[in-house]
């Protein structure tokens, strides 16, 4: 059982990675991601791998993310708003 947990945390993690680092050239680590997705200094900068995460990844593989990282749900709703308003369109995370 908990190897298939640890496989499906790999799967998650390698599916949002290669979304957000191959286009942009970046090489950003599932917990560097993580913090990101949290921190306000990503939205000054729009910042090309979190605005990724928000809009390119399917919202089933973000959800996953967020849990398995421990990430703020809160926090992470909030970004997404902001990216939202910042991109002049809906993301899934933002409602």
């Amino acid at each position: 059982m908990e190897l298939d947990r640890r496989l499906v945390m790999m799967n998650v993690a390698t599916s949002v990675l290669a979304t957000v680092n191959a286009p942009y050239g970046t090489n950003l680590s599932a917990h560097q991601l993580a913090a990101k997705i949290v921190d306000p200094t990503s939205l000054d900068f729009f910042d090309a791998p979190v605005f990724a995460f928000f809009s390119e990844v399917n919202e089933k593989l973000q959800h996953q993310f967020i849990d398995i990282m421990g990430v703020d749900h809160n926090q992470v709703h909030w970004m997404a708003a902001q990216f939202a308003i910042k991109a002049g369109y809906a993301l899934p995370l933002a409602a």
